[in-house]
């Protein structure tokens, strides 16, 4: 079969010794089929001579010519200037760095032959660095496309392109099986799709290819989609064979919570309890992600799923990222649960000694029924008496294998009910491929009452009106936060420090009670501050993005945002979401440094614009891409080889349909897709 042939080790290429085959390895690279499957970044036009009276901005070129003149330009940084023609026009070389034996080789008269990408100055074209070679010989011009590959650091390009030759070779002798079936007549096979990427010929649509529209890069991003799906659709599938605590609960706990509640659940959280309840009655563990804008009320229907398996006689644990957000929790449990007779224990890193101790043999006498925490629950050390339920706050903040520790914390071969949450909205798109394995369920309303926030951008210079502001609406009984980029002053970030600002704020309005929060301070300072904060004494709070999320005070009807352009759109939409939870109208103001990019421009934009977070996980994927969204950790997104996000999203529907077709008609073939595209790689995104 020649798929045994392309899993010939690289140890056995030409050039491959010790050290290139351990760079290769760091690389991912360890048969002939990884290199297949190593595309390239981008390509270099080496296949013909171009007229200097052709050169275009930007794009690569190769140019022969006589050298007219050569020089060294005297100043600060001394330049060797070399003027090449060819009869159609005059270019520029400049070397900024160089050597005294290579300025004496670029001798007036002598022909050149140099290869790069030309930039216009003052109308005229220049080249900086350029590849070159003197003398009479003829150039020798390639036969295809350049390819530049993503390579480790003391790989070099020439070895990575005489590697991918050989192993060319291999895949012109032994192409591989071709796995998709249902693809149109005139679809590239999977052998002259991996060729053209490798080495397209000159004629070859270099935009097509930049876009990633080209036929043979269409032809392996559906299979690699398809890939990626079959791989979720297995895990998902290895999870239903699992064992679960089915939960038969009458709802006595989550009618006595909401009974004490001073409003009414929303429809959409209604909803949304009736369909993990579901999940729960049943003997497979629950993998359902919960996602609802910021203030939407995941954190009580976190609670009441909490409450049904509790009720059930099991345990529940609750990961938080950070300890205010799980002392912030802790708080809320605490309210709804504690009056009921249950018990609710916060669990961090900073309980040490007998009281730490104490803490970890009620957990495992069973002692505890709600556990609240952070990183500390990954910890070995915590053992469950029976755990039946995992609740994950803010999912993509955790790594794979830290949030996979816990669910596989149960006991005799029972493994938890996972329901994670996010108020990051995940675009539609995205949620495809990263959390396909998932059943998702929506919250797509707000509580009554809450009024809109006005959203305001502010030039930076404008501070000391705001502060103006600020101060007069505090002397009012409104409570604000400010938020600043860092936490010490720093010369390579013009951002104003947290610490700094509060003592100007202090000075600026003496007559106020002002407050300082960042991660640097203990969670005793941390739980005091924001204690004062949420009873009134306080009325402005400095912090850093430690609030980011979780964080509840009614009051507070003010948001400051410094060197908003330095935050990404998710976090500005989670840090606008602290305000805007009580009866009183409230206002984000956005402050910014100019000159702002374009990228930033639209980011603080489409913020004053738009308060729908879902609206907003669209431009952020449109803005920053799937990597940065999703965290480049948690998800296979980031590793693609040749699908693009979000430019490859119309193939998704067809690649789940194909995906879910082969894995329930042919599971042989689906297992050789799946090994095919993620071998080398690390797991694809778990929940």
């Amino acid at each position: 079969m020649s798929n045994n042939i392309l899993q010939l080790p690289l140890r056995q290429f030409k050039g491959v010794g010790p050290k290139v085959f351990s760079k290769l390895e760091s690389m991912g690279l360890k048969s002939v089929e990884d290199l297949l499957f190593h595309f390239p970044l981008r390509y270099q036009d080496k296949t013909r001579l171009t007229c200097i009276g052709e050169l275009r901005e930007g794009i690569d070129a190769v140019v022969r010519g006589t050298i007219r003149a050569s020089g060294i330009a005297k100043g600060r940084r001394p330049t060797l200037i070399v003027k090449v023609d060819d009869g159609t026009g005059l270019v520029t070389l400049r070397f900024f760095h160089f050597r005294r034996a290579q300025a004496l080789q670029l001798k007036v008269g002598d022909t050149i032959t140099l290869f790069g990408q030309p930039r216009l100055v003052g109308g005229a074209p220049e080249f900086a660095h350029p590849e070159y070679a003197v003398g009479e010989r003829e150039p020798q011009l390639e036969e295809a496309l350049t390819p530049v590959y993503p390579v480790t650091e003391g790989m070099g390009q020439s070895t990575m392109r005489n590697l991918t030759q050989q192993a060319l070779t291999y895949l012109t002798q032994n192409p591989p099986e071709d796995l998709l079936t249902d693809l149109p007549s005139d679809s590239p096979s999977i052998a002259e799709s991996i060729k053209f990427l490798h080495r397209p010929p000159p004629k070859a649509n270099i935009s097509a290819i930049i876009a990633g529209k080209h036929p043979a890069q269409l032809r392996l991003a559906l299979e690699e989609l398809v890939a990626h799906q079959i791989s979720l659709l297995s895990r998902r599938a290895r999870t239903h064979q699992k064992i679960a605590i089915s939960v038969k609960s009458k709802g006595t706990l989550a009618s006595a919570i909401t009974a004490d509640l001073p409003f009414e659940l929303t429809a959409a959280q209604t909803r949304v309890c009736s369909e993990i309840l579901a999940d729960l009655c049943k003997s497979t563990p629950m993998l359902r992600l919960l996602q609802g804008d910021v203030g939407s009320g995941k954190t009580l229907v976190a609670a009441l799923t909490a409450s049904h398996m509790v009720e059930a006689g099991h345990q529940v644990a609750l990961m938080a990222p950070t300890e205010l957000l799980s002392e912030q929790h802790f708080s809320g449990f605490q309210k709804w649960f504690e009056p009921l007779g249950i018990k609710v224990l916060w669990l961090t890193g900073q309980i040490k000694g007998k009281a730490r101790k104490t803490a970890l043999e009620s957990i495992e006498a069973g002692a505890v029924d709600i556990v609240i925490g952070t990183h500390a629950l990954f910890q070995e050390t915590v053992a469950f008496n029976s755990l039946g339920l995992v609740l994950v706050d803010e999912q993509h903040r955790f790594g794979v294998n830290q949030r996979l520790s816990l669910t596989q914390r149960g006991l005799n071969e029972i493994t938890p009910h996972q329901l994670t949450m996010t108020a990051t909205p995940i675009p539609r798109t995205l949620s495809m491929v990263a959390y396909a394995d998932l059943d998702c369920s929506t919250i797509d309303e707000l509580p009554p009452g809450r009024k809109p926030i006005t959203t305001v951008l502010i030039d930076n210079e404008r501070r000391q009106s705001v502060i103006e502001r600020v101060g007069n609406a505090c002397q009012q009984g409104r409570q604000a936060y400010w938020v600043c980029a860092l936490i010490e002053e720093s010369e390579a970030l013009d951002a104003n420090a947290a610490e700094v600002t509060a003592e100007q704020l202090t000075e600026a309005l003496p007559n106020l009670r002002i407050g300082l929060l960042h991660g640097r301070i203990s969670s005793q300072e941390k739980a005091a501050i924001m204690a004062a904060f949420a009873n009134g004494d306080l009325d402005i709070l400095v912090a850093t993005t430690v609030i980011e999320v979780g964080v509840d005070v009614p009051n507070a009807s003010l948001m400051i945002i410094e060197n908003a352009e330095r935050f990404g759109l998710a976090q500005l939409h989670q840090l606008r979401g602290r305000v805007g939870r009580g009866a009183v109208e409230s206002h984000c103001l956005l402050m910014y440094q100019s000159p702002l990019s374009q990228t930033a421009r639209d980011r603080l934009t489409v913020m004053r614009e738009s308060q729908d977070g879902f609206v907003l996980a669209e431009k952020d994927l449109e803005i920053r891409g799937p990597g940065e969204v999703l965290g480049t950790r948690q998800t296979g997104v980031s590793s693609f080889r040749v699908a693009q996000l979000p430019e490859h999203d119309y193939l998704l529907e067809e690649a789940q349909a194909m995906a879910s077709n082969i894995v329930s008609t042919d599971s042989a073939r689906a297992d050789k897709i799946e090994q095919r595209w993620t071998r080398t790689l690390e797991a694809f995104a778990h929940v």
